[in-house]
């Protein structure tokens, strides 16, 4: 883990209209900073940054954040690497935690192979580009297939020489570890004596999501029968291959733009379709996909498309593992390139648009497509059509998302039409497979019931919509009091009193409905307790939470600010004074100047303080809301009691409750309730 330090650190030094104003063109109106929106296609810039609450929003597509947060959504990346990539930027050392030292060893190997794995990425480009022999072999072989230098470049495509120690001899002369280097694969030990492992091969450096190269893909150019055609980095501390997809690293924007993956099966398919322009494009390596792969897809798009080759065997390699695609609540389709061409001979041939076309004309379901190519298998076999029943049963079985009922019943229904069988029996399969699993599931799960909620009483009771507002929807009061404390929180209330401590001290007893809200009360609690002296406005919202996080952006993003020069505008003559937020301030100033100067001139400009009145006043309003819902409910304990044995205590709340009402009422003023 990293350290809080380090991610203090970082917080003090990020400043987000630096960070965002890396990836998107930034102009400033008022106090805040506009520009087109990073996330989806605009003309019109709606995407806001505010560089006092170091938070962005966009009034388009509704994404919204922090800096940390903007670098993960946009880079794809995770917490921790969104945290090093801006302790990269502002040259900040990261210092790491760790539980254990077996944790802190396999971080520091892991640390390790990613440096040697940096080192020889550098080392096979320079031999490639630099060398007489890189030149004459491994470039020539890459123009060969059609790769222009810039592609290269960017995949970081290198040459290692057919010279037995080039790289081994290379390595030790910058001291690093032989075991390390043996666990890389870069090199071997054969005959008591360290080589290079790659020899005569050209290399594709397979990066992680950030960047970082995990290992190597070394294909041979030279024809021998003997040695295989690909050698791939042996698994270690990085190189996980059930979790890698090659070309991710380059085609995770591309993707979340296209709402689309294209799953290819080799390096050099995704390099030529990458230089074709056709970007969300990653491949398996040939491998039937891992759950791990499938996830690492679904954090950015739901659908899957397949383009694989018409060979049988790679074809059968892509359908194995599909069924967790469908768990996984992927839309999974294939598409097989005609005429023994594979995706790389095929955009070359036909040229990028036409290859997107061939796709777009030519996808099909993974259930039908599987259905349609075992048929051509079982002929008129009845074991084998009965097996094939019962495994497009359970493939269908899995698309068990409420909102896939349709789908599900789709495939249900093409299916029957296309093995011949009775759609009735066919849904009855696919019901006891999913009766199956359901009683698997079942046995895991706790048996004892949960508490009835408050929730569930309402509904039982058929309150209409007013009575169940008032008695169990406090969630905008309760969001406004949270919106002070984390803006205002922080502040002194008086010369001992913090704001947040006189907040909670106010509200000590009250329960919150809002879930979410009350959990953040929690953490503001527990951190006041432990580390008081790291609460601002700003600690919330770069919270290592993510729902911790996004609550506190969305509580604190308001498309205005209030002016912070003056809070009201009076008009001495005319008797007007209103509160103005920052644009409506500089709007009013211009169009008066623009008029008459003496008009401006009338006005007097205030400047005051007014936070506690906020404070009293999201008090007073969630307290407000809380005695309409405790009087309410004793109304309908009052109208219960037919005996009238409870009726001089419960009068006696009522009383009470009304008295409060009325008090903080006259302090309000008008009151509306939302």
């Amino acid at each position: 883990m990293i350290s809080q330090n380090t991610i203090q650190e970082i917080l003090s030094r990020i400043n987000i209209v630096d960070v965002v104003g890396e990836f998107v063109k930034l102009k400033k109106r008022g106090v805040n900073y506009l520009g087109l929106c990073p996330f989806h296609n605009e003309k019109t810039p709606s995407f806001t940054v505010s560089p006092t609450k170091e938070i962005y929003k966009c009034f388009g597509c509704g994404k919204s954040g922090n800096a940390i947060s903007f670098i993960m959504e946009h880079e794809k990346y995770s917490y921790a690497e969104a945290l090093k990539w801006l302790a990269a930027k502002y040259g900040i050392e990261v210092e790491e935690t760790f539980v254990s030292q077996e944790q802190k060893d396999l971080y520091q190997t892991a640390d390790s192979l990613f440096i040697i794995n940096n080192f020889a990425e550098k080392f096979f480009t320079n031999t490639l580009f630099n060398t007489d022999e890189g030149r004459d072999i491994g470039l020539s072989y890459f123009k060969e297939r059609g790769f222009r230098e810039a592609t290269i470049e960017k995949f970081r495509l290198g040459y290692a020489p057919e010279a037995r120690t080039a790289f081994t001899d290379e390595a030790l002369k910058n001291q690093f570890n032989k075991e390390l280097l043996l666990k890389t694969g870069l090199i071997v030990e054969r005959n008591g004596s360290l080589q290079d492992n790659y020899r005569g091969r050209v290399i594709f450096p397979i990066h992680n999501q950030s960047g970082k190269v995990l290992g190597f893909g070394a294909r041979i150019l030279k024809a021998n029968d003997k040695a295989p055609k690909y050698i791939n980095t042996p698994e270690n501390e990085i190189y996980v291959k059930s979790k890698i997809l090659y070309g991710f690293y380059f085609a995770r924007q591309a993707m979340d733009k296209a709402d689309e993956c294209l799953l290819v099966e080799g390096y050099t398919d995704v390099v030529s379709l990458h230089q074709a322009g056709i970007e969300n494009v990653v491949a398996s390596g040939g491998t039937s996909l891992t759950l791990d792969q499938l996830r690492l897809i679904k954090k950015i798009t739901n659908n899957l498309t397949i383009i694989y080759d018409g060979d049988s065997a790679g074809v059968k390699a892509a359908l194995r593992g599909l069924d967790l695609a469908l768990e996984e609540g992927l839309n999974v389709k294939l598409v097989l390139i005609p005429d023994n061409e594979d995706p790389d001979s095929y955009v070359n041939k036909v040229g990028a648009s036409a290859f997107i076309d061939f796709v777009q004309k030519n996808k099909k379901d993974f259930i039908l497509f599987q259905l349609e190519l075992a048929l051509k298998d079982i002929g008129n076999d009845p074991v084998k059509k009965s097996e094939l029943v019962n495994k497009i049963a359970e493939s269908i079985s899995r698309i068990n998302k409420a909102e896939d009922f349709t789908k599900q019943q789709d495939y249900i229904k093409q299916s029957a039409d296309i093995l011949h069988i009775d759609e009735a029996g066919l849904h009855a399969l696919v019901n006891k497979y999913i009766r199956d699993r359901l009683a698997v599931q079942e046995k895991k799960a706790a048996t004892t019931a949960p508490d009835p909620t408050a929730l569930a009483q309402a509904e039982a009771s058929n309150y209409d919509d007013a009575t169940f507002d008032l008695l169990f929807k406090d969630q905008l009061q309760e969001k406004e009091l949270a919106r002070v404390l984390l803006e205002h929180g922080h502040k002194p209330w008086d010369e001992q009193t913090r704001i947040a401590d006189y907040i909670f001290n106010e509200i000590d007893e009250l329960e919150f409905e809002d879930q979410q809200v009350a959990k953040l009360i929690q953490a503001i609690k527990e951190l006041l307790q432990t580390r008081p002296e790291l609460f601002n406005e700003k600690y919330f919202i770069y919270h290592s939470d993510k729902e911790l996080s996004a609550l506190a952006v969305s509580l604190l993003n308001h498309p205005y600010d209030e002016s912070p020069r003056w809070v009201e505008i009076v008009g001495e003559n005319m008797g007007y004074q209103d509160t103005l937020f920052q644009q409506d301030f500089d709007s009013f100033v211009r169009t008066l100047a623009q008029g008459n100067q003496e008009e401006l001139n009338r006005y007097k400009l205030i400047s005051e303080d007014r936070t506690k009145d906020k404070v009293i006043s999201a008090l007073q309003y969630l307290k407000l809301k809380k005695i309409k819902r405790m009087l309410l409910q004793n109304q309908q304990d009052m109208e219960a009691d037919k005996t009238y044995e409870k009726f001089p205590e419960l009068h006696f709340i009522h009383k009470s409750l009304k008295d409060m009402e009325r008090k903080i009422t006259e302090s309000l003023g008008t009151v509306i309730l939302q």
